[in-house]
């Protein structure tokens, strides 16, 4: 029987460098993404210049990884996958672990401890409880109304990290930095508004919003790499190749990008060593990165899964889905982006077009589109608007609202098909309820486009509706690929 990972089973090398006992940091959100970027970032970090960054390892409500994790002696692996080949490496840069839904004053006193000194977080678009027209935290909604009627067992990150700051401020009011590590417009921004609302909301000790002000510090970043799910061929593979069992290999690609604001208030890995870029043009990167990316991204999803497509290799593979994305990006997105000092955008895209040509990494269409109530959001408004208030319809961005629509809630009689039944939407008992009734699929879209599901600004251009009802209409009629050809007709026209 093959032995699980572990010290003692495994004697190979470790990426980087083994953490210290003493962690300097903490993750909330213990995923896939963060074990093969932050996590091995700071690994080579400490090979590199030393350094007590060791992480304490946070997931949200699930054991499974973080149980794994320590039965593994705070071990795992990266299977690293590309049309050049595979490689694996084995991570040890984790030193303890909490759930924080079974941890949560636990949690908070760690991030109190002046020992951590920086929290960095993958909590998903959704973990930061912003209301989806506002932008503001959603004070009213009913997650962070009940922490704040119960602040000693808050059961959001971004209350957890507000009671944790009231803590430590009691304690020796220690400085400390909060990164986000999520695909976010600002993320550094976005996540210290949302904290400060808590803040202003809930009861603070004398001096403490000072001290918050100049002590504790919200970097903007930008996080880059194409991590799938973990399958059972993920764990065979491993096996395989280390000889020993691991639970929870992480999948990546061989690309990945890190710019981050170099604002930390009590120090941080020396992440530049490992390949981290520290610019004051984040937010020009981020934009890049959301839109070329990541908006991108959703495009081929969307067009992909209703064409029965299961992996983003498979979708972009398709002729259609290509000219579609290439337009996108030609005509829609790269006009809307002050781009980044030196930033060759054409090099980038060729690049991007390897990375989703990746059948060796084989990422699910179906992972991909998942979220996009909350992804689009990032997306698709600013730059549309752009493009209507220069009297053009932006048609590729008209067409994704569509097939999120199409795969997520379709009109009734329309069967999207397997791939978009896999997709996983928090939205689609709000969805399901904004369309109830709509006699006709034009009414179907315009309850969901106007319904709160997109900025007011945009939801009220009628001329961006209608075309997204057109692209539905026929979508539910010709099939995607039809809808795909009107898209590129009317934009090349």
């Amino acid at each position: 029987m093959t032995q699980p990972l572990s010290k003692a089973s495994y004697s190979g090398s470790v990426l980087g460098a083994s953490a210290p006992p003493t962690p300097g940091m903490l993750h909330l959100g213990i995923g896939n993404f963060h074990r093969a970027h932050a996590a091995v970032y700071t690994a080579k970090a400490m090979a590199a210049r030393g350094g007590h960054w060791g992480i304490v390892a946070v997931a949200n409500r699930s054991r499974r990884v973080v149980d794994a994790l320590a039965g593994q002696d705070y071990r795992y692996s990266i299977l690293e996958l590309s049309s050049a080949g595979e490689r694996v490496d084995v991570m040890d840069v984790h030193r303890e672990t909490l759930v924080a839904a079974e941890q949560t004053a636990e949690l908070m006193a760690r991030i109190a401890n002046p020992q951590i000194k920086v929290v960095t977080m993958t909590i998903s678009e959704n973990g930061y409880c912003r209301h989806a027209v506002t932008g503001d935290l959603d004070i009213d909604g009913d997650l962070i109304s009940a922490d704040l009627a119960n602040p000693d067992a808050p059961r959001t990150s971004i209350g957890q990290l507000a009671g944790a700051l009231i803590r430590r401020y009691q304690a020796d009011a220690a400085p400390l930095t909060i990164l986000s590590c999520d695909n976010l417009v600002s993320a550094g921004h976005t996540a210290h508004r949302m904290v400060s609302q808590y803040l202003q909301a809930t009861a603070t000790p004398d001096g403490f919003h000072d001290w918050f002000a100049s002590q504790v510090t919200f970097p903007n970043a930008m996080v880059d790499r194409i991590v799938p799910g973990t399958t059972d061929a993920t764990r065979a593979r491993v096996q395989e190749l280390l000889g020993v069992a691991d639970a929870i290999p992480v999948p990546a690609e061989r690309f990945t990008m890190w710019v981050i604001e170099d604002r930390f208030a009590a120090g941080r890995p020396a992440w530049e060593e490992a390949g981290a870029i520290f610019s004051d043009e984040v937010e020009a990167y981020e934009l890049v990165k959301l839109r070329l990316l990541n908006g991108s991204h959703s495009l081929i999803s969307y067009l992909g899964g209703l064409d029965g497509q299961p992996t983003i290799p498979s979708s972009f593979g398709q002729d259609f889905v290509r000219e579609c994305v290439t337009e996108l990006l030609n005509t829609e997105y790269l006009p809307s982006i002050a781009l980044p000092s030196g930033f060759d955008p054409q090099a980038y895209i060729a690049q991007l077009f390897d990375r989703w040509s990746n059948h060796a990494l084989g990422d699910a269409t179906a992972r991909v589109g998942s979220d996009g109530s909350l992804k689009l959001l990032q997306r698709v408004p600013d730059p549309a608007l752009r493009m209507l208030d220069l009297g053009q319809v932006p048609q590729q961005l008209a067409l994704m609202v569509a097939g999120w629509i199409a795969c997520v809630c379709p009109p009734e009689g329309f069967d999207p098909g397997p791939i978009a039944a896999e997709m996983i939407e928090p939205a689609k008992q709000r969805l399901a309820a904004a369309t109830a009734g709509a006699g006709s699929t034009r009414a179907h879209v315009e309850a969901i486009v106007r319904g709160g599901f997109f900025p007011e600004t945009l939801a009220g251009r009628d001329e961006f509706t209608e075309r997204v009802a057109d692209f539905v209409q026929i979508i539910a009629s010709h099939g995607v690929r039809e809808a795909a050809r009107a898209a590129l007709d009317a934009a090349q026209s």
